[in-house]
């Protein structure tokens, strides 16, 4: 067998190392980016960093509080998760402006996972939520050391996408028994309208009338707010603030309005009651193997969860200034704010999608700008916690659906169903799954279809029968282009790497095509797209190479790349196969083409049945 139009120069060869590798980070660098850029830290730096964390503080300190409701914890906790996991995060990640704490659809499945275990209101329950941060933050470190966020990518768009808007649906959901002030539970959607149905009668009209509002107004502030301070002729940056701090201004006239109307626990309204003041206490995770395994699961879905999350969030920011982040250092910057909001009483976090964007526009330079932050946090957490004491939970209830319903979109099913309607059903089927049997199972059955898509796709590669362009040495599919081809020639372009998934599926595809083509003398299998030949792939190259020897066919390939050809150069393939390796398509079509002095045939004669 001849491999004459094969060479070596078609292996790329390792460029020979330039130079030392001085300006290459060291592994303490690595590990704590802030001595990266800590060196350049000045007082502009500064300045730009103590306002962006003055206008997040102002929007983080009711949002905590609402997502530890959420999480079904004492609102006191989101403080807690709000304060060590942003100085954490300031120490280990490479985001100069996501904001780590907790986020809703964490604390959504925060709150599945603990009320598996425990009651809320409970000391076990909060065990629960602690012990979860814990094993949390010890899987994303575990990750991050071994390099391993690739693996993150087991979860498409399609499936994240899914999964945010029915959990933004859940959380909706699951918050309007506090506007309207009835006790209505459920594990799932169906469940959820269900109680809030046969509890129509018992609405307390005087906490629809404080979470009515209020809900309206955080719609508003959302979008009608900044335009309407810019008419008034504020500067864009402080409209921005006092827009951003439309939560706060819920807050305090809900407050205010509790106090003077005496609205509290006798008129029926729910309210916050006492909140310890001071720092978040030290505590430890649980050690009892049997809750450890009760957890470890839901603790790996929110792990993976909260990363995609956080590092689309980061990426997508980082772009925007022409930064960059390390995904594998994410994976233990968001560990190390994990373990930190477990040691302080906190339950697991990641990067925010709205806070992070506020800190951007804000004007953060550095995550210093995190831990400035925590420290308004935790002077919150020192001097102002006795002033909640009558914030109705209708308030809370309302900025938690406010936040959530910005997760929901609608678009994207009609956007997939256009584009692919594999990615369309995981889409749908996450959805599906997650309103009607909970977070976990939709995370899981997300990526189950998702892979299970993937693997039907990869099983069914495509392929086309080629021909050469006039006057060109491109070849193309005969069934989209006008292009030439002859009789006794069948060149077949592979468009998919050659594994056991499709191995006897191109067995299948070449033999069909052989079997049309009574004049066919050569086959030529084109392998610019094909990036790996597995074992399987190989042994099915060698059945078709026998059946077209058994035929009086020779098998040809063409344009193998350098790595492949390495592979099957360390076989008996190349021995045994009929025809020659050829550099390009080009060359081998010319070359068998003049073989027996056929001359070319037109596609559109092949389309007709002239051949």
């Amino acid at each position: 067998m001849s491999q004459g139009s094969h060479s070596a120069a078609d292996t790329p060869e390792a460029a020979a190392p330039e130079g030392g590798r001085a300006s290459a980070p060291s592994a303490l660098t690595r590990f704590l980016p802030i001595l990266q850029w800590g060196r350049s830290y000045n007082s502009q730096t500064l300045s730009d960093d103590l306002v962006a964390a003055v206008i997040v503080t102002i929007m983080l300190i009711p949002q905590s509080l609402a997502y530890a409701l959420l999480a079904g914890l004492p609102p006191v906790v989101g403080l807690y998760a709000s304060i060590m996991p942003l100085i954490a995060y300031a120490l280990f990640g490479t985001s100069r402006t996501l904001a780590v704490g907790p986020v809703a659809v964490v604390s959504l499945m925060t709150a599945s996972a603990a009320g598996a275990i425990a009651a809320q209101g409970t000391p076990e329950y909060l065990e629960a939520a602690i012990t979860l941060a814990a094993l949390s933050g010890v899987m994303l470190a575990v990750l991050g050391f071994l390099r391993l966020g690739f693996l993150a990518n087991l979860l498409s768009h399609p499936v994240i996408s899914g999964f945010i808007t029915a959990s933004g649906v859940l959380i909706a959901t699951s918050q309007l028994k506090h506007v309207l002030g009835v006790k209505a539970g459920g594990d799932n959607w169906p469940e959820m309208l269900g109680a809030l149905a046969s509890q129509v009668g018992s609405i307390n009209w005087i906490t629809v009338a404080i979470g009515l509002p209020v809900t309206l107004f955080l719609f508003w502030v959302r979008k009608g707010a900044k335009p309407l301070l810019l008419s008034f002729g504020l500067k864009p940056r402080l409209a921005d603030v006092i827009a951003k701090a439309g939560p706060v201004v819920a807050v305090a006239i809900t407050i205010l309005v509790v106090m003077s109307l005496d609205l509290g626990e006798s008129a029926g309204v729910k309210i916050v009651g006492a909140v310890p003041q001071g720092l978040p206490p030290f505590s430890l995770p649980s050690t009892d193997a049997t809750l450890l395994g009760k957890l470890w699961v839901p603790a790996l879905l929110i792990s993976i969860i909260g990363f995609v999350e956080s590092v689309s969030v980061a990426q997508t920011l980082a772009a925007k200034r022409r930064q960059r982040i390390e995904p594998d250092q994410e994976l233990i910057g968001l560990g190390a704010s994990n373990i930190a909001s477990a040691l302080s009483g906190g339950y697991p976090v990641t990067g925010g999608f709205a806070r992070s964007v506020v800190n951007f526009d804000a004007g953060a330079q550095t995550p210093a700008a995190g831990a400035y932050t925590a420290v308004g946090i935790a002077l919150a957490s020192l001097f102002l916690t006795p002033l909640l004491f009558n914030l109705p939970i209708a308030t809370l209830a309302a900025t938690i659906i406010v936040a959530v319903l910005s997760l929901v979109d609608l678009k994207t099913p009609g956007q997939l169903w256009r584009y692919s309607k594999s990615d369309f059903s995981a889409h749908v089927a996450t959805i599906g799954i997650t309103l009607l049997a909970g977070v976990e199972l939709g995370v899981i059955s997300g990526v189950a279809v998702g892979l299970l898509l993937f693997l039907w796709r990869a099983s069914r590669p495509h392929a086309a029968v080629v021909g050469r362009v006039p006057e060109t040495e491109h070849f193309r599919n005969v069934e989209r282009h006008k292009v030439f081809t002859a009789p006794h020639v069948l060149s077949i372009r592979i468009d998919e790497s050659l594994t056991y998934l499709n191995a006897r599926w191109l067995e299948e595809y070449v033999l069909e095509r052989v079997a049309e083509r009574p004049a066919l003398r050569h086959v030529i299998l084109m392998a610019s797209a094909v990036n790996e030949i597995d074992a399987s792939g190989l042994e099915s190259l060698e059945a078709i190479n026998h059946r077209l020897a058994d035929g009086d066919i020779r098998l040809h390939l063409s344009e193998v790349k350098g790595p492949v050809m390495d592979r099957l150069q360390r076989t008996h393939f190349l021995d045994e196969l009929g025809g020659k390796v050829y550099l390009s398509q080009a060359r081998a079509f010319a070359e068998l083409l003049e073989d027996d002095g056929s001359a070319p045939v037109h596609s559109a004669d092949w389309a007709r049945g002239m051949i």
